[in-house]
């Protein structure tokens, strides 16, 4: 501890020579004088009568300190908010690229002929897969207000856009850089590689002794291709205490490549990657999303911010605390016990 003012001690030690100088030139009350005291030692007044006037000292002497703004240089303080760490990923395939809702239109109306195959989307569209799952993501970012957030990207291979950050402006402004430019690597799509990747990232960036809940959001439209089997990857996840939500974008869990024309009623082939990897997600208690429009992405997104909550931890460092508390109330204290004491004629009775 350290003393901002300290010049302000100059005159206390002033303003206290000078309240003994009155006090002691001040006319005494009589002129009486006696020698019983040195007589009898037993006679003198006790030390405890001159209590309030110790007192009333102490207060003036813990007022004067308060003056000289005393100050700590730092202190740490344990900020508590709710939120979690959660990593957003980002499927970049080429077929991002596809307009939103495709495939539900094309599997509404079907072969028109038989022999043929689904027709393809008349409507024209205003966005693209890409474009409605970036749109959620800042939505997602922009409730989170309590939350480190992070976001990773991939499609053949994956990497970090931004790392785990309460600066929420940072990654939005991360997300509006992807573009159509940014995706590479053609139809593969490597979902292990990016939950992988989102695994390491949330350890990478843990605190020691943190508690604070673990979550990842991943954004697809298809099955994996490629890379690491993501349901060995959710197992480690599931071991490291992150749970996993994933968010289907126009994909299907029984249909994608087209429909068997040799039965009566076009019938979806089956997806069996899809479907292992929503039963994996639920297994290890997260939760799958079918988003086949700008509407359904908006709910997943409501969804998994109403269920995850959580409590975040954080040190704060600040210089130059003032601390006058600690002499303002003792200086309150020896003040209130002035008064208290000066009731009794034992201490204000002292001929």
């Amino acid at each position: 501890m350290y003393f901002m003012r300290p010049d302000y001690g100059w005159w206390l030690l002033v303003a206290l020579a000078v309240v003994l100088v009155i006090w002691w030139k001040k006319p005494g009350r009589y002129a009486a004088s006696t020698t019983l005291g040195w007589l009898d030692s037993a006679s003198r007044a006790s030390v405890l009568r001159r209590l309030p006037s110790l007192a009333l000292l102490a207060a003036l002497g813990f007022t004067g300190l308060a003056f000289m703004r005393p100050s700590l240089p730092f202190v740490e303080t344990e900020v508590r908010s709710r939120g979690l760490d959660l990593v957003m990923v980002l499927d970049l395939s080429s077929s991002m690229l596809e307009p939103i809702g495709l495939r539900a239109r094309a599997r509404s109306l079907g072969p028109i002929v038989e022999g043929s195959g689904p027709t393809t989307a008349i409507q024209t569209v205003s966005k693209t897969r890409l474009e409605a799952t970036k749109d959620a993501i800042r939505q997602l970012a922009a409730r989170r207000l309590g939350d480190r957030l992070g976001l990773v990207v991939f499609s053949g291979n994956a990497y970090i856009v931004s790392p785990l950050s309460a600066d929420h402006d940072y990654l939005e402004r991360y997300v509006d850089l992807i573009d159509p430019g940014t995706v590479r690597g053609g139809g593969t799509t490597a979902v292990g590689e990016g939950l992988a990747l989102a695994n390491y990232l949330l350890m990478r960036q843990a605190l020691d002794g943190d508690t604070r809940g673990r979550v990842v959001v991943l954004f697809t439209d298809g099955a994996t291709n490629r890379g690491r089997d993501p349901i060995e990857v959710l197992e480690e996840a599931d071991t490291a205490g992150v749970r996993v939500h994933v968010v289907g974008v126009d994909v299907e869990r029984t249909a994608a490549a087209g429909w068997d024309t040799d039965a009566e009623a076009p019938i979806p082939r089956a997806q069996p990657e899809v479907d292992r990897l929503v039963a994996a997600v639920e297994g290890y208690g997260g939760l799958y999303f079918d988003a086949s429009s700008e509407a359904d992405l908006e709910a997943a997104t409501e969804t998994i911010d109403e269920i995850e909550k959580g409590v975040l931890v954080s040190a704060v460092y600040t210089s130059d605390v003032p601390v006058f508390h600690w002499f303002v109330i003792p200086a309150l204290l020896c003040l209130a016990l002035t008064l208290v004491l000066g009731v009794f004629p034992y201490f204000t009775d002292l001929t």
